[in-house]
């Protein structure tokens, strides 16, 4: 009687499609640090077949481990577990307002950066403001001597 090996399995997500019935899947999970015992997110890239080029970017797979089918590929795609959602668009269709929608951290960044300008531009009026009361206590110290000769 010849055992069946038990197969590893592996859930990841498709990173890559664009090679024909192979996708990239990205397995990521903690792992303890065997001397300073903290806990470290790794990721690790298998080549997985896709015999029916089914999988797309983004999508959750289930793979199990196989026989060497290519230099690099010894896993294939057992099931998709769901479907993932990738948008395509070009940059010509954003619009600052989609941008918000997305990134609101970019309104409080654009907000500092109107403060520190409105702080600059403050200062250099200050600056100005100094430089044009010295210039008149110049003019005032050189009219006098005539003055008084």
């Amino acid at each position: 009687m010849i055992e069946e090996t038990k197969r590893k399995i592996r859930l990841g997500r498709v990173v890559s499609d664009r090679m024909d019935k192979t996708v990239v899947v990205e397995v990521s999970g903690p792992k303890r640090h065997p001397l300073y015992k903290k806990i470290i997110r790794r990721v690790v890239k298998y080549k997985a077949h896709d015999e029916k080029n089914e999988c797309q970017v983004g999508d959750k797979v289930r793979i199990v481990e196989t026989r060497p089918l290519s230099k690099e590929k010894r896993w294939r795609v057992a099931e998709i577990v769901t479907k993932g959602e990738v948008v395509e668009i070009s940059p010509e269709e954003i619009t600052q307002e989609d941008l918000d929608k997305v990134m609101p951290e970019k309104k409080v960044k654009e907000a500092a950066a109107e403060v520190k300008a409105e702080a600059k531009e403050e200062t250099k009026a200050e600056a100005e403001e100094k430089a044009e009361a010295e210039t008149k206590e110049e003019e005032k110290e050189e009219t006098e001597p005539e003055n008084s000769a």
